[in-house]
C-alpha cells in the first residue's frame, strides 16, 4: 500500500543564509529517526521531492532547503503556520555503531543532513572531528551551532577563503587522516567531493559512509527513478559504505535525469538547478 502524504503545520522557519532555509514540524514519526534519513516532502499543485532530515528531536523534525528551481522557491515563499505533506522518513541512515572516532566530511548543502549525525555521535561518545566546506561564507550552514558543539574539532573551508581555510575539503580531510587515522569517515556534499573521499580513504585505510543523492520519484523503491547500477539510492542507501561504492562503475560518473537518460555529474546537477 502507498504510503499518503500527512500534512504537518510549520512552527518555525529560520533563514540560515541568503540561500537556505529551515523548516521546523512536529511529526509522530520524529522519534524512530535516524541522522541521513529523508523525508518525501510535497507541496499541493507544485510537486514532491526528497528533503534530507537536518534535526531530530523527540517530537520535531526540521528540513533545510536552498531556495532554487520551481519547488525550493515555492516552499521557500511559504510562512510560518502553513502545512506541506509529508512521507517517510525513508532510507537506512548512518551507522554510528561501535565507533570510537571518527570525521566527518560536509560540502555545501551536504551540510544539513550531518547536523543530526553531529547529535548522534556526541551523544554516543564518538571522538568526532567535522570538516565543513562551502564556497563562500554566506553558504556555510550552522557554522557557530557546529562551532559551540565541537570547538577546536571544527574545521572550516572555503573555496574563495573568505572564512577558513582556502581550498577545499578534501585537502583537511587529508591532513587530518595523517594526523590521527579515525575509525570512521561519514561524508554527505557533491559527488566529485565523495569520490575523492572515497579515493583518501580506500587509500588510508579507513573505512567511510557516504551519503548519494539522485533524482526520486517514489522514495521507496518502486519507480526504479533513483538506479546506480544495481542499487537503488532510496531503498539501498542513500548512505553507502565505500566497499559497496568502489564497485559501482555510475557512482562519480553519471546519473539519470528525469526521463531517465544518462548524463554527466555535471549535467546532472546543472538541470537540478531548474
Amino acid at each position: 500500500m502507498v504510503e499518503k502524504p500527512v500534512m504537518v503545520k510549520l512552527k518555525r522557519i529560520e533563514r540560515e543564509n541568503e540561500r537556505h532555509r529551515t523548516y521546523y514540524f512536529e511529526f509522530d514519526k520524529a522519534s524512530k529517526a535516524k541522522p541521513g534519513q529523508f523525508l518525501m516532502v510535497w507541496l499541493p499543485e507544485i510537486d514532491e521531492k526528497p528533503i534530507s532530515l537536518s534535526k531530530i528531536s523527540e517530537k520535531e523534525i526540521g528540513i533545510t532547503v536552498q531556495c532554487k528551481g520551481k519547488w525550493s522557491e515555492s516552499i521557500c515563499s511559504i510562512p510560518e503556520g502553513k502545512q506541506i505533506g509529508v512521507r517517510g522518513p525513508y532510507g537506512n541512515g548512518y551507522s554510528t555503531e561501535g565507533i570510537k572516532s571518527a570525521i566527518i566530511v560536509a560540502g555545501g548543502c551536504g551540510t544539513a543532513p550531518i547536523r543530526p549525525l553531529v547529535d548522534k555521535c556526541i551523544a554516543d561518545g564518538i571522538e568526532t572531528r567535522l570538516v565543513m566546506g562551502a564556497q563562500n561564507k554566506s553558504g556555510l550552514l550552522f557554522e557557530s551551532e557546529m562551532k559551540e558543539k565541537l570547538g577546536d574539532n571544527l574545521y572550516i573551508t572555503t573555496d574563495d577563503g573568505s572564512a577558513g581555510t582556502k581550498g577545499f575539503t578534501t585537502t583537511v580531510l587529508g591532513e587530518q587522516i595523517a594526523k590521527e587515522k579515525p575509525e570512521m569517515v561519514f561524508s554527505c556534499g557533491p559527488e566529485i567531493m565523495l569520490k575523492a573521499v572515497l579515493g583518501m580513504c580506500e587509500k588510508a585505510g579507513v573505512k567511510c559512509q557516504l551519503s548519494l543523492e539522485r533524482y526520486m520519484r517514489c522514495g521507496f523503491g518502486v519507480c526504479g527513478q533513483c538506479a546506480m547500477n544495481e542499487l537503488l539510492i532510496c531503498k539501498d542507501g542513500p548512505i553507502f559504505s565505500g566497499e559497496v561504492l568502489a564497485k559501482s562503475s555510475e557512482f562519480g560518473n553519471i546519473a539519470r535525469l528525469k526521463s531517465g537518460l544518462e548524463v554527466s555529474l555535471k549535467e546532472y546537477a546543472d538541470w537540478r538547478q531548474c
